[in-house]
């Protein structure tokens, strides 16, 4: 794992990365290129006229060229209780320029290789009234889903935005859970499908786990879809981008590990009724009559999976 703080307006002319810059000048220039190509060197073509880096199929990368949808995206989030912010995947950094015109701290962390020397080195140059900001932009070659996050900003509260591989959006989800003490708004792109189970409301096929885990300590919000063709290369299918707010009380009365629990217990069999699916739980007879076990899991509300919850933990047999 590499990081680069970079304090804006200064670091990138700083004399330790002027061999770095000028070696990226040249590759970008067409004699580079050539030059490059023939000694079969890393930088080998990712200078395609519309990407300065390539997509790479094996990291989920489709990366946004749409200017407007980029700050659609930056617009997502309202910057209220916190400064500090993770973007996720910023590949091309089309939307990280929409991200560094705001009063923001900004870490970009993505596992791209090529990502991170084009966004140390020729981003800047390409970008250069955005970085004469004052806040601080990290570039950090790394993991999201391996990352102790707690490295970047101690207590302190953080949003996570981005253009998320659709490989790995759920996992970033439940990751993004574990801080939910830390992390007020979340926003990014999602598969459409994806974005629209996680903010889907009971007595839909599309609720299930995804989304009764995050409404049961977020407000969940669809906000608009995106076309395949704003992506270099088209992904098959519909974008879709959500914000999340975290609830003034998200502290559940209840057991959150037994209410996690729960709620996959009963989403693993979601065609029987709660009584079914909860046999392994050894409840007592006269719990089972409750009214709420005759129902299915896409009946029940957030509310109701706390409240059963509870009754589980009450339960003597």
């Amino acid at each position: 794992m590499q990081a680069s703080l970079l304090p804006l307006g200064q670091s990138w002319r700083s004399s330790a990365n002027t061999n770095s810059i000028t070696l990226l000048r040249t590759a970008m220039s067409k004699k580079g290129k050539k030059a490059f190509n023939s000694k079969k060197e890393k930088f080998n073509r990712p200078w395609k006229e519309e990407s300065p880096v390539k997509a790479k199929k094996h990291l989920g990368q489709h990366f946004l060229k749409d200017e407007s949808v980029a700050q659609q995206i930056g617009d997502t989030l309202r910057l209220n209780g916190y400064r500090n912010v993770i973007e996720i995947g910023p590949g091309t950094g089309v939307l990280t320029k929409y991200l560094l015109e705001k009063d923001i701290d900004l870490v970009a962390m993505d596992l791209d290789e090529e990502s991170i020397i084009y966004l140390n080195h020729s981003f800047p140059l390409e970008h250069n009234k955005v970085m004469q900001r004052k806040g601080e932009f990290k570039v950090l070659e790394a993991d999201f889903l391996k990352y102790d996050l707690w490295t970047l900003f101690g207590e302190e509260q953080f949003a996570i935005t981005g253009n998320f591989p659709y490989n790995i959006s759920t996992q970033i989800v439940f990751k993004m859970l574990e801080f939910k003490d830390q992390v007020p708004e979340f926003t990014g792109m999602f598969q459409k499908e994806v974005a629209e189970r996680i903010c889907e409301k009971e007595g839909s096929k599309a609720y299930g786990i995804l989304s009764v885990l995050v409404q049961a300590f977020y407000d969940a919000e669809y906000l608009f879809t995106v076309s395949p063709q704003v992506f270099d290369p088209p992904p098959k299918v519909q974008s879709g981008v959500l914000r999340l707010t975290r609830k003034s009380n998200f502290h559940l009365d209840v057991d959150e590990r037994l209410f996690k629990q729960v709620v996959k217990a009963v989403f693993n069999q979601r065609r029987k009724t709660i009584r079914n699916s909860l046999k392994t739980f050894n409840l007592s007879d006269v719990l089972k009559e409750d009214a709420i076990f005759g129902l299915r899991p896409e009946q029940l509300t957030v509310a109701d999976f706390i409240s059963l919850t509870q009754k589980i933990a009450d339960d003597t047999i």
